[in-house]
């Protein structure tokens, strides 16, 4: 364990010397793993070291810790073609950490587990309209679904090594939610309302719970689990706000202050209808899932967020003119709004999210058509729009992610907890970790 060969390094006549030794260790850690999460089929020992360039030596050991701290296993060896026997492969296991993505939205709260492959474990939604409830209770009844995935994971011999609550709002530092209109919440401290909910175990260098912006936390989601080459896209999660995540070169744009995203209130006709926020004529007024829902004759329909956009995909699909035409008209807006974000930008893709993925066959005309009108470059270098690949729980799984990807890039906290305890212990519902 990478706690045991730190030990003995510090013991070294050089303490210099064993921060080296240390620092160098948790390097290696961290290259094998990452290599062997990126890999499209599973590297062997000789494939690795030939890759990084570590030695044989250096590569074993490292992955007898990884596989020791259920971080790695081997899988089936590949079938026999030749002589000697075949070399077994590394994969990323599925029975060690997990992350467990939270979100709470104006109609429903979820919880989802993301074990170490990335798949989806366990994903709980609750539907409620939080708007006339208090944050406390709000952040109550989420602490409670939180409970409930996290038992999920035990019972799978899982241990929740963090979580990532996504906020349809401005989040700041530490966690404090200045404003999120739709919720009518300003100036909520989670992480204060939620310090008696134990969310995860303890983990060095993982904080047990994050805040983010949803739309924040959905692009971090597509990013990894979009379609290769997707570098720089603009993501929008659609439901009752409107938010978007900017990922630019890889990396997720905050901001100066973390509050970038907000296309929701991007005016797409400054003199129209009055908004939550303040102003008129933004763009969730006419695209948002309310909006939709009211063009389409639902208004009183009392949908939820989870089976509104499946209800106007349904109608749609069936040819029926309101829908199809409230969709019409909320693509228009929101291609507006897409064009000048892109105009500025120079993004090359458009990624629907939340509400707007299975409504994508019928948004996404109209807000290309707006897009090859408005954006200077579209005639040369066309835009991609499309649906995003998690769907509409993109902000909850994204959550989740981000948990697990910390643990790969940074391997050696979840491997000094886990040899605490001993490199072989598993949670138990009568045992948790």
């Amino acid at each position: 364990m990478a706690v045991v060969w730190q030990c003995q390094a510090v013991n070294s006549t050089s303490s210099a010397g064993a921060v080296r030794q240390g620092s160098l260790r948790e390097l290696n850690l961290a290259v094998v793993l990452r290599r062997i999460a990126a890999a499209d089929r599973p590297p062997s020992r000789a494939e690795i070291a030939a890759g990084t360039g570590l030695t044989r030596a250096t590569v074993s050991a490292v992955v007898d810790d990884l596989i020791a701290g259920r971080l790695v296993a081997e899988a089936e060896p590949a079938p026999r073609t030749g002589a000697g026997r075949p070399a077994r492969g590394l994969v990323l296991a599925g029975d060690g950490p997990a992350g467990l993505g939270l979100e709470v939205n104006v109609d429903y709260l979820a919880a989802c587990v993301v074990d170490l492959t990335g798949t989806v474990r366990h994903h709980l939604v609750r539907r409620a309209d939080l708007r006339p409830v208090p944050p406390a209770d709000a952040l109550d009844r989420l602490a409670t679904l939180a409970a409930e995935a996290r038992a999920a994971a035990v019972r799978d011999g899982l241990t929740v090594a963090g979580a990532a609550l996504a906020v349809p709002g401005l989040v700041g530092d530490g966690g404090l939610v200045r404003l999120a209109p739709n919720l009518g919440w300003r100036d909520v401290d989670v992480p204060a309302l939620l310090a008696g909910h134990p969310l995860a175990a303890p983990v060095d260098g993982i904080p047990p719970l994050v805040v983010d912006n949803e739309a924040n936390l959905a692009a971090l989601g597509e990013l990894h689990a979009g379609p290769p080459g997707s570098a720089s896209f603009l993501h929008i999660t659609g439901e009752i706000g409107i938010g978007a995540g900017i990922v630019l070169d890889g990396v997720l744009y905050r901001g100066a202050r973390g509050w970038s995203g907000e296309i929701g209130h991007i005016p797409v006709q400054p003199q129209g209808r009055p908004c939550r926020c303040g102003g008129r004529g933004c763009l969730e007024r006419y695209a948002g899932q309310e909006a939709i829902l009211a063009a389409a004759g639902l208004a009183g329909a009392d949908l939820p967020a989870d089976t509104a956009a499946t209800r106007l995909a349904d109608l749609a699909g069936a040819g029926d003119p309101a829908a199809l035409a409230a969709l019409a008209d909320a693509g228009t807006a929101l291609g507006v709004a897409v064009s000048g974000v892109v105009n500025l930008l120079d993004l090359d893709t458009v990624v629907l999210g939340g509400g707007y993925a299975p409504l994508a066959p019928w948004l996404r005309p109209p807000v290309v058509e707006e897009i090859s009108r408005r954006v200077l470059t579209a005639a040369w270098s066309p835009v991609t729009v499309r649906p995003a690949a998690l769907g509409a729980s993109s902000a909850a799984v994204g959550g989740a992610a981000s948990v697990i990807r910390r643990i790969v890039e940074r391997p050696v906290g979840w491997l000094a907890t886990s040899s605490t305890s001993g490199s072989t212990a598993r949670c138990t519902t009568a045992s948790p970790c």
